[in-house]
C-alpha cells in the first residue's frame, strides 16, 4: 500500500485503543520469533507465491490466504515487488500533533525523523521493509524475495510500462525456476479506496497487469488476485461482492495474522520499526484486523490493462 487513506470516504474503524493494543503488541512480540526460510517436507512441493506490491499489502489483504496454503502443506514463498519509496509517509511521521491522535503508537505522537520526503527516501525503504520482514515472520512463510523495483507506477505512461515489464520479467523468472507453482497477485483493477474510484492505486494495477499478460500469453497458469482495497472502499456486508472466493479464516490463523498487521504499528527504533504501515494507512489496517475473511478474484473476461491515466 502506498498512499494515505482518505479517511472522509470510509466508514470508521476500531480506534487503536480497542483493536491495536498494547496487549496485542506484547502478543505480536511473542508470535514474530518464527524463522522466514523455514524447511520441511513441504520444500519439495510447488510454492504458492504470494506477490505483495508495496509492504503492508501481505498483511492486509493475503495473509490468512497465505496461512491457508501453509496449513494446505504448500510451500510459500511472499515476493515484495517494490522498494515502496514514499515521501509522504516521512511526512506524516513528521506531523506534530501526529495525525493518529491517540491511535498512534509512538511515545509524544511526534516523530520528527529528519527522513528525506523526496526522491528514494531510504530511510522510508529501509523501515518499511523491516515492518515487511516483521509481518512475514509471523506469518511463517518459507521463503521472502525482494524484487527491489522502483515504485515507477505514477511517473510518466513510458515509467508505468516500464515497470509492467520489468515485473512481468521477474515473474518470468520465478514460473521458470518453480514449475507448477501457482502465484498470486493484488486484484489491481479493483484496488481503489472508494466504489468505483478510478484509476487504481497505479502499482497494484501494475501487478495485474503483468499478470494479465503473462497468462494472455499462456507463461502463467494458476493465478489468482486478492482484493486488498476492500476493507477500506466498502462497509463490512459489502466486501465479499463479485469475489470468486471468500477465505475464512478461522481463529488460529487470524492471530498470525493480526500478529502480521501489528509489525506495522510497532514503535521500536533499535530494530528499525518506525510504524511507517500504520500511518501509512491506518483504516485499512484497523478494518482489515477485525475482518476475518479475505476476497480472491480471478481475472475478468473484460479486463483492460493500463494505468486508465
Amino acid at each position: 500500500m502506498s498512499a494515505t487513506p482518505h479517511h472522509d470516504a470510509v466508514p470508521a474503524g476500531p480506534s487503536r485503543r480497542s483493536v491495536l493494543t498494547a496487549a496485542g503488541l506484547t502478543a505480536a512480540g511473542v508470535a514474530l520469533h518464527s524463522t522466514v526460510g523455514s524447511t520441511g517436507a513441504a520444500a519439495a512441493a510447488a510454492p504458492a507465491i504470494f506477490y505483495s506490491p508495496h509492504q503492508d499489502d501481505e498483511a492486509i489483504g493475503m495473509a490468512g490466504t497465505i496461512l491457508e496454503h501453509k496449513a494446505a502443506g504448500r510451500p510459500v514463498y511472499l515476493v515484495l515487488v517494490t522498494k515502496g519509496e514514499n515521501g509522504g509517509i516521512a511526512q506524516a511521521l513528521d506531523k506534530n500533533p501526529c495525525d493518529l491522535g491517540d491511535r498512534c503508537s509512538a511515545p509524544g505522537h511526534y516523530h520528527k525523523l529528519g527522513w528525506q520526503d523526496t526522491g528514494d527516501t531510504p530511510e522510508v525503504v529501509s523501515a518499511r521493509t523491516s515492518e515487511f520482514m516483521l509481518s512475514a515472520k509471523a506469518l511463517g512463510v518459507d521463503k521472502v524475495i525482494n524484487f527491489k523495483l522502483g515504485d515507477d507506477a505514477y511517473g510518466t505512461p513510458e515509467e508505468y510500462t516500464a515497470l509492467v515489464n520489468k515485473i512481468r520479467g521477474k515473474v518470468r523468472q520465478l514460473i521458470e525456476q518453480y514449475p507448477g507453482a501457482s502465484h498470486k497477485f493484488t486484484a489491481g483493477w479493483l484496488d481503489t479506496t472508494k466504489p468505483g474510484e478510478w484509476p487504481p492505486n497505479a502499482t497494484h494495477k501494475a501487478c495485474s497487469d503483468a499478470a494479465y499478460f503473462l497468462k494472455k500469453n499462456g507463461e502463467l497458469k494458476d493465478v489468482r488476485f486478492n482484493h486488498i482495497y476492500t476493507y477500506e472502499a466498502y462497509s463490512r456486508d459489502k466486501r465479499d461482492r463479485g469475489a470468486d472466493y471468500v477465505v475464512d479464516i478461522p481463529a488460529s490463523h487470524m492471530k498470525k495474522k493480526q500478529a502480521a498487521i501489528l509489525a506495522y504499528n510497532t514503535w521500536d527504533p533499535n530494530r528499525n520499526l518506525y510504524t511507517t504501515g500504520y500511518h501509512s494507512v491506518p483504516v485499512l489496517m484497523e478494518q482489515a484486523y477485525s475482518d476475518p475473511r479475505e476476497f480472491v478474484f480471478e481475472l475478468p473476461s473484460n479486463y483492460k490493462a493500463g494505468r486508465g491515466y
